[in-house]
């Protein structure tokens, strides 16, 4: 990697958890050069404005959080277990796995009338969550560990509405036992799936 890139590199990473966690709105390159020691100047020469390095940080947070929720469910052999598997990883949102709280939420949030590039980079990551999430139950079936009458696309939109929603409500409330009655919830609609 060139010089020029790891500074780049440097400066998502130091940005990427102060945008999630502030806003995109209430994080200031004020911030961003606090973080990073480096001049405006030097912010400037890597991002032309802090919209630019806003969804540079919304990827990198995006990112992330996918590349961790992969190698928590590669851990699993079956469907059932990834399943269970990616509940867990979401079970604590008062200690999420990404610095800041769940991405998808906070920057969705802000940016669904105000920022339609976010927005729409949000939305493929939901699109890619429910995926993933139907791929796995889909798989489940052809090795006949679901009932062949279960819906993967809906049960998908379900678990993923479940789990944001809780995750809102136990940020809100500084507890996870709303995500607690959540994720024995889904995983009982899973078992009630099961062969």
């Amino acid at each position: 990697m060139a010089k020029g890139e790891e500074t780049r590199q440097f400066i998502i990473e130091k940005a990427a958890p102060i945008f999630n966690t502030k806003g995109i709105a209430a994080t200031s390159m004020s911030d961003i050069m606090e973080a990073t020691k480096l001049s405006k100047g030097s912010m400037y020469v890597h991002f032309e404005n802090k919209e630019v390095l806003a969804c540079a940080a919304v990827e990198h947070n995006m990112k992330m959080l996918s590349d961790r929720l992969q190698r928590a469910l590669t851990q699993h052999k079956t469907s059932k277990e990834q399943l269970f598997a990616y509940i867990d990883f979401f079970s604590d949102p008062n200690h999420p796995p990404v610095v800041g709280g769940c991405p998808l939420l906070n920057f969705g949030t802000e940016a669904d009338d105000t920022n339609p590039i976010v927005k729409e980079k949000v939305n493929r990551s939901i699109k890619q969550g429910q995926d993933l999430l139907s791929g796995i139950i889909e798989r489940g079936i052809a090795h006949k560990e679901f009932r062949a009458d279960w819906n993967p696309a809906e049960f998908a939109t379900v678990l993923f509405a479940m789990l944001e929603g809780g995750h809102l409500m136990s940020r809100m409330s500084g507890n996870n036992d709303k995500m607690e009655v959540i994720g024995n919830s889904l995983k009982k609609m899973i078992e009630e799936n099961g062969l």
